[in-house]
């Protein structure tokens, strides 16, 4: 990767929706030089893909909170069968792998303090191995999902 996949990547971070003769203008690259090198870092993976983001609370999705897992059995198969329901849980919206305890830093997003405890109770209580729920509510996001530095 070079200063021009870099910066590539910088101005798609900015704005996923740049035209590729924007994106060319912007990085110093004639148009089919840059196109290649957006084609190779898709199919290579380091661009996953592309999507909107929006402001939860526009969508009625005001209530944000942090859910720590403690899994009973740390052996492969209960780790595995975990991640995989877990990742059928639409409201998660993060879920994270941690080092010790406990096992699992999870994100959620609903509309409430009742949509967060019928979630709770019905679907995370309920997710393979697990042992033990800890959360906390979100007051605010100070730092929100930005670009990553790749300079």
């Amino acid at each position: 990767m070079d200063a021009y996949d870099r910066k590539i990547l910088s101005e798609l971070q900015m704005d996923g929706r740049l035209s590729v003769t924007d994106l060319a203008a912007r990085i110093g690259l004639s148009l089919s030089p840059c196109h290649r090198r957006v084609r190779a870092l898709e199919q290579a993976g380091v661009i996953r893909g592309y999507r909107a983001e929006l402001d939860p609370s526009a969508v009625g999705l005001a209530f944000s909170a942090v859910v720590f897992v403690t899994l009973r059995d740390g052996d492969r198969a209960a780790v595995e069968a975990f991640e995989k329901a877990v990742a059928d849980v639409v409201q998660v919206t993060q879920a994270q792998r941690l080092f010790g305890d406990p096992d699992y830093l999870l994100h959620v997003i609903v509309s409430d303090l009742a949509a967060f405890q019928q979630l709770y109770d019905q679907k995370l209580a309920s997710l393979p191995s697990v042992l033990r729920l800890t959360s906390t509510l979100v007051m605010k996001d100070v730092v929100s999902p930005r670009p990553l530095a790749v300079f």
